[in-house]
């Protein structure tokens, strides 16, 4: 059954009789469940309490584009997914608008809530192996890429995503990372800038850098190792070979 440490934010145009007997039978199965309007302050303010997100959508009402935009950038800044509920038309338009990366799940209506409470039970018990994996911090201002790599690794690292140097520092603020996969050319931040930042601070001086780039001549290579990242990574770098230079160098730091 579910663990009660676990708060589920159910998010909705409004509180319906579906969404309240939703919630009554997450609780019954041991999960603190608890309603969100589908706005932008009110995601916001039950945010950092919640372990899980369902959206449940409404086919009379569409998810606001600002809210759709608001849940990408929070999604990919916290390594939490989002559960999808309705219709094929309605879940395809939101996986588009937030990236299909983000989406733990779907589910269809009408919703089988057992079937439902059988997946959050999956997750939780999943949750204490993947607390024991090396959190890994992807930065790139190229989502597609972002999102190819971050389907590589997920299964084996706890994974999140930044888009720009920025976005990176803020999300290490309050968030641990065990590597920095780091993207040598980026606007307005570049990543030697990221990396100077990270290196003058207590608090993130120590985290490993790899540098992810896209040019492998000599005299670019030189460039990027100058800055004494730990290593770094050619953008055309296969699954095989980016999983066995992961392993590798977490078999040496323990």
């Amino acid at each position: 059954m579910g663990n009660a440490n676990h708060n589920v934010m159910i998010i909705g145009e409004k509180e319906s009789f579906l969404i309240l007997t939703l919630c009554k039978k997450l609780a019954d199965a041991g999960y603190e469940a608890f309603y969100s309007k589908a706005d932008v302050n009110s995601i916001a303010d039950g945010w950092e309490k919640a372990d899980i997100l369902i959206y449940y959508l409404d086919v009379q009402n569409k998810p606001m584009q600002v809210v759709m935009h608001y849940l990408k950038d929070k999604l990919t800044e916290s390594n939490k997914s989002i559960i999808l509920v309705g219709e094929r038309s309605e879940t395809d338009e939101v996986k588009k608008s937030i990236g299909a990366n983000l989406v733990q799940d779907v589910f269809k209506r009408p919703l089988q809530t057992e079937e439902l409470i059988n997946t959050l039970d999956m997750y939780s018990r999943s949750e204490n192996t993947e607390k024991k994996k090396k959190s890994i911090l992807i930065v790139d201002d190229d989502s597609t890429y972002l999102g190819v790599i971050r389907d590589w690794l997920r299964d084996y690292y706890k994974v999140s995503m930044a888009n720009s140097g920025l976005q990176a520092i803020k999300w290490l603020g309050s968030n641990k990372a065990d590597l920095i996969l780091l993207d040598y050319e980026m606007p307005v931040t570049s990543g030697p800038q990221v990396l100077e930042m990270l290196r003058s601070e207590p608090d993130t001086a120590k985290i490993p850098v790899f540098f992810l780039t896209g040019r492998g001549d000599r005299k670019s290579v030189m460039q990027v190792m100058a800055l004494k990242p730990e290593n770094y990574l050619l953008k055309t770098i296969s699954r095989e070979e980016l999983l066995y230079k992961l392993m590798e160098f977490f078999s040496t730091v323990g």
